[in-house]
């Protein structure tokens, strides 16, 4: 009887609490501004890719938050957020150009995004200069370049790199075929980790490269060389 007492008691207090006023640190929760949805939203429409789509620049924009806040770096966070979805747009027809740089293209083209929203315009140049220096091949300038920079060129490595680009892998027989990915994998062990250049990016690449190794190695040993992959 005592037990159940307790059990009542607790489930009035939940309810008591469940039915309350809100506390003032959620009711006072800033409104997210609409042009983040209205870019989020386009986004996930329009950026469908394994490989560089959506879900990727959802990773870009968690991932160099997390490393400037690991270096103590403050960012500014509209900047962040508009370049680390935006900055494949260009990967994606009816953008896609592929006679210019992707990056290139799509920081000339952020504004037919932001321009109709309320996103400060006063922070595009900083949007489209993060946007232009994204890839691991480019030197980036200022805080918002460095770590969408570093965290673009760390979603190569590891074993999001590899599950990335085996998912390009043709499941018809077209390319690239399995070997032809293990190359791009390669490759990519190659020339991003030095490339990277932020204190916190660096102290994740040995990890990154080591997944991404073995994951190699085990391959090579279960298909003889790859000659049966």
């Amino acid at each position: 009887m005592r037990l159940n007492r307790v059990l009542l008691a607790m489930l009035g207090l939940a309810a008591a609490l469940l039915s309350g006023p809100i506390p003032a640190a959620a009711a006072d929760a800033p409104t997210p501004a609409p042009w983040r949805q209205t870019v989020r939203e386009f986004a996930k429409a329009h950026f469908i890719n394994p490989a560089w789509g959506f879900s990727h620049s959802e990773r870009d924009y968690w991932s160099a938050k997390t490393l400037a806040a690991a270096d103590h770096v403050v960012l500014d966070d509209d900047v962040l957020y508009a370049a680390a979805y935006l900055h494949d747009m260009a990967a994606f027809p009816p953008w896609r150009d592929d006679k210019l740089e992707h990056g290139d293209v799509a920081a000339g083209l952020i504004d037919t995004v932001l321009g109709p929203t309320d996103f400060p315009k006063a922070k595009l140049d900083a949007a489209r200069a993060a946007i232009r220096a994204h890839m691991f091949y480019r030197d980036p300038v200022g805080p918002e370049s460095v770590y969408l920079h570093d965290a673009d060129a760390l979603d190569w490595l590891g074993a999001i790199g590899v599950a990335r680009i085996l998912e390009l892998v043709g499941p018809n027989g077209g390319h690239p075929t399995g070997p032809e990915a293990v190359a791009m994998i390669e490759g990519n062990l190659a020339k991003v980790p030095g490339r990277v250049v932020s204190p916190a990016g660096r102290a994740q690449v040995a990890g990154r490269k080591a997944e991404a190794e073995a994951f190699l190695a085990a391959l090579r040993q279960e298909t003889d060389n790859l000659d049966k992959l």
